[in-house]
């Protein structure tokens, strides 16, 4: 609305009014214009000395850069600017009351800025290594085995049309008698303890290994069978910990964590093929946390104690999974390439066999 014109007054106090210019909406020619705040409304004036009153409640202040010129949308479309930022802010605090949100004002000072980044990524951090792993734990616990079972299969299906793994040269003899090993141990523990599984054996073009899928597939390589020289007790325990990978559905919740990352990846970046192709390299790769590792451990430790086996193999196991058989490449022992490439240091490992042999844990 429009009052009658006048002036605006001489002798109102210092930056109880300000310059501006004035855009209509519809064209770009700007206005020169004086505003001040009277009884609530913002009243506009320009040198004809027409007033146009607009309520204070209406009007929308875009948030304020430390730089740049200052910025106000009136409810019709129309626009104030004015290039003097400084007093524009000192007016609108003075004579309209507006003050900065703590948002804006932790934007204009660099240390709040800082502080802001380094909580985000605090933040980041701890989500990713405490909450995101709870929440899989969650997901998973109220997914069916039924799943497991289905993406195991898809896994195993897939890992063997990569050409990474072929059929095993371990003749069927050596096989059934790992087999009969293994579940005559695991028929040891208590009834019910042991999940649903099932031991395949692969020659793989990747080096010695072992790695549970979800649904019960232990896959253990000729290479590490023969690394081990075919040592019942200390394959015992490596199967042992692998059944124990089972038992905590490691293999599923890891997958739950990194669908979730990539659930987030595809949407800021709009592409999730990758997503479902990537699950048999997530677990041949088994990129476990210590604390999954470590229940992984206690587990083999529980078979073998089970069994009357001294949980000192375990460390045996990484002594001679360092050194290569006659005939193989010395680099072939240096570092698995799948699963115990990932899993926390050696020495710490062997120290936790070493004392759990000592302490009858």
């Amino acid at each position: 609305m429009t009052d009658a014109p006048a002036p605006a007054p001489d002798d109102a106090a210092p930056l109880t009014q300000i310059g501006a210019d004035y855009f209509d909406g519809r064209t770009a020619r700007a206005h020169p214009v004086r505003v001040h705040v009277a009884e609530g409304a913002l009243v506009i004036a320009d040198a004809d000395g027409v007033r146009q009153r607009v309520p204070l409640a209406s009007l929308r202040w875009p948030e304020r850069t430390r730089h740049g010129a200052r910025l106000m949308h009136l409810p019709d479309g129309a626009s104030l600017h004015c290039a003097d930022s400084v007093a524009w802010d000192t007016w609108s605090a003075d004579a309209a009351g507006r003050r900065d949100s703590l948002v804006v004002r932790a934007q204009q000072r660099w240390k709040w800025t800082l502080a802001s980044t380094l909580v985000l990524v605090l933040l980041l951090v701890v989500g990713y290594r405490h909450l995101l792993p709870w929440a899989a734990r969650g997901v998973v616990a109220l997914m069916p085995e039924s799943a497991d079972e289905t993406i195991g299969e898809l896994a195993l299906n897939q890992i063997d049309d990569s050409g990474l793994m072929q059929p095993s040269t371990l003749s069927p003899r050596e096989q059934q008698a790992m087999r009969d090993a293994f579940e005559q141990a695991v028929g040891h523990l208590p009834a019910g303890d042991a999940p649903r599984h099932h031991l395949e054996f692969r020659k793989s073009g990747i080096g010695p290994n072992a790695f549970a899928l979800p649904g019960g597939a232990i896959v253990l390589t000729d290479e590490l069978y023969r690394r081990m020289d075919g040592d019942r007790d200390i394959l015992v325990g490596v199967l042992g910990h692998e059944l124990g990978h089972l038992r905590h559905r490691h293999g599923m919740r890891m997958l739950v964590q990194a669908g979730t990352l990539g659930a987030a990846t595809g949407a800021l970046y709009g592409d999730f093929s990758s997503l479902f192709a990537q699950i048999p390299v997530l677990l041949g790769q088994a990129s476990y946390s210590r604390d999954a590792e470590h229940e992984a451990d206690v587990d083999a430790v529980r078979l073998l104690r089970a069994n009357c086996i001294s949980p000192r193999v375990m460390a045996q196991f990484f002594v001679k999974v360092r050194q290569p058989r006659a005939g193989e490449p010395a680099s072939s022992g240096a570092r698995l390439p799948i699963a115990f490439a990932s899993h926390p240091a050696d020495e710490e490992r062997i120290r936790y066999f070493e004392q759990a042999a000592a302490d009858g844990r």
